[in-house]
């Protein structure tokens, strides 16, 4: 598998495993098959597991699956939905969520400890749910005045290699973070053919994640996409129950174009959805969201075919399906 520098962390896989899927939180999967699917990433040269809490099993299945020892050269990322607390909580929060993480995956240090909320401005007001935003999103003085300086004491202590940040919230402040003076190793950024953050979107604004993988790399950020097929939106059909109205089914409804042009090509769009974010310009890594082997295979296959053709990438950009 391709290898790519994901900025001060160093040279990573191109594709990352992420948690979703194997902590069974995206569609039925067995723990037995969960464990099979991380054992056949790192055979397949996958050598970052990207996991959270709310990843439901992902950390325990972890531990359980390594004992807490992980193979040579294997990274590990964890995150941390901190919200808006208290200001003189926010420390103890984040210390909480990362010694627990590592308690489940039986491990001393983790590579990158993730940021998981939105960041906004201490005024901002979403436009969906802003009864809940303290849960969701994280002010900017929050931020810069103590998620960072907590995430530099966790590094002076071992704890954590470096720190990053989600970059599927408020546009103009991820962009704000990503060119401060105190800036994020990583991003994890929005890489798909529609430009979609789906349900991540509680905000009115376009989402504009071109933007901000372009800033995180001016700025020595690096890039790992995420949502390279939205959720499923990207795929033949999406594999969980889901309302008419929620924003992954609506992109769904919004791709037939894409699963048609895919079709005509004789293609499983979400092998093609796949190579097209390993294609965008700017994007480092990709995360992956599977929940099996076979699945997990899919995608290690679309890798070594390398990038989406330029043709192709025209053909499906012509189809006018960015949000």
């Amino acid at each position: 598998m391709k290898k790519a520098k994901l900025g001060a962390v160093g040279e990573v896989s191109r594709l990352i495993l992420g948690g979703g899927g194997i902590g069974q939180g995206w569609g039925e999967t067995s723990r037995d098959e969960a464990k099979a699917t991380i054992l056949l990433a790192l055979e397949s040269g996958i050598d970052v597991l990207d996991t959270a809490p709310l990843y439901r099993n992902c950390e325990a299945i972890i531990g359980e699956t390594f004992g807490g020892k992980l193979p040579k050269g294997v990274k590990v990322t964890s995150k941390c939905r901190l919200g808006s607390p208290p200001a003189e909580e926010v420390e103890s929060t984040l210390v909480q969520s990362l010694e627990a993480s590592l308690a489940a995956m039986k491990l001393d240090f983790i590579d990158v400890f993730f940021l998981h909320t939105n960041i906004c401005e201490d005024n901002y007001v979403y436009q969906r749910r802003p009864e809940n935003q303290h849960l969701y999103a994280t002010t900017w003085s929050l931020y810069a005045e103590r998620f960072i300086p907590t995430m530099e004491k966790l590094k002076a202590l071992g704890k954590i290699g470096h720190w990053g940040i989600t970059g599927s919230g408020v546009p103009k402040t991820i962009l704000r973070a990503l060119r401060g003076e105190k800036r994020p190793a990583v991003v994890q950024a929005i890489a798909n053919l529609l430009d979609s953050a789906g349900g991540l979107r509680n905000y009115a604004e376009s989402a504009r994640p071109r933007d901000i993988i372009a800033a995180a790399k001016e700025n020595g950020v690096g890039v790992l996409g995420i949502r390279a097929v939205q959720a499923g939106a990207l795929t033949r059909r999406i594999d969980r129950d889901m309302s008419p109205n929620h924003p992954e089914t609506r992109d769904f409804d919004r791709a037939a174009p894409f699963r048609a042009l895919c079709e005509q090509w004789g293609e499983d769009p979400a092998a093609v959805a796949h190579r097209y974010a390993l294609g965008m310009e700017g994007v480092d890594a990709l995360i992956l969201g599977v929940k099996n082997r076979e699945e997990l295979k899919q995608c290690v296959d679309a890798e070594a075919r390398g990038a989406l053709e330029p043709e192709r990438v025209a053909k499906i950009d012509a189809l006018g399906l960015r949000t």
